[in-house]
């Protein structure tokens, strides 16, 4: 489980302070709704470990992470920004996500093989971001976080620019991994996602 208990952060030039306190279950998709401002993207940096709180705590399991540093965190994000290393080609880019140094297992080389077929993304693995669009750019960026397998997922506007028909097939990707136990916090302005993803919604 997850959870932020009485999390406070405060921007250093801003006088308005945001806070946090709820628990998402393993399994589960909270959905983060609200206006542009409300600190959607906030909250996500928080956890994912990208802002530091001004108090309070984050758990996973019982165990404090909030003090931890992003990269020892059981985070992984996918942000509106697609980061993308632009001079390598999308099989690296996300066999980069699996293993820093590229040791990839067969196993794992597979999942990526497989996970390209089924976003749409077949035979696309030597192109570099430069050659795709912008939605099959976050498809790259969405199946790298997916492959991870960290217990946890975070997802600001994942699915924007993405057509109905990529948008189905993400939404099918992201509803297996609440199967397989991964806890998702989900930002989007789009109902139909968070109607067919979320278990629970919060409102800034």
């Amino acid at each position: 489980m997850l959870e932020l208990r009485n999390l406070c952060f405060q921007y250093p030039d801003q006088s308005e302070e945001w806070r946090f306190h709820f628990s998402v279950a393993a399994g589960h998709c909270l959905a983060v709704r609200g206006a542009s401002g409300t600190g959607k993207s906030t909250l996500l940096n928080l956890v994912a470990g990208f802002l530091a709180p001004k108090s309070g705590e984050i758990l996973w399991n019982n165990q404090a992470i909030h003090n931890l540093p992003a990269w020892e965190r059981p985070v992984t994000s996918v942000f509106q920004e697609h980061n993308l290393f632009e001079h390598l080609d999308v099989f690296t880019n996300i066999g980069l996500g699996l293993h820093p140094g590229m040791k990839l297992s067969p196993e794992q080389q597979s999942a990526i093989e497989q996970g390209l077929e089924q976003t749409g993304l077949g035979g696309f693995g030597a192109r570099l971001p430069g050659e795709l669009s912008g939605g099959q750019r976050q498809r790259v960026a969405l199946l790298r976080a997916i492959l991870r397998r960290k217990p946890v997922l975070l997802l600001d506007e994942p699915m924007t620019g993405l057509d109905p028909d990529a948008r189905a097939i993400i939404r099918d990707l992201l509803l297996q991994e609440k199967v397989s136990g991964i806890t998702l916090i989900l930002a989007s302005h789009d109902e139909e996602d968070r109607k067919i993803l979320a278990d629970s919604n919060w409102n800034l």
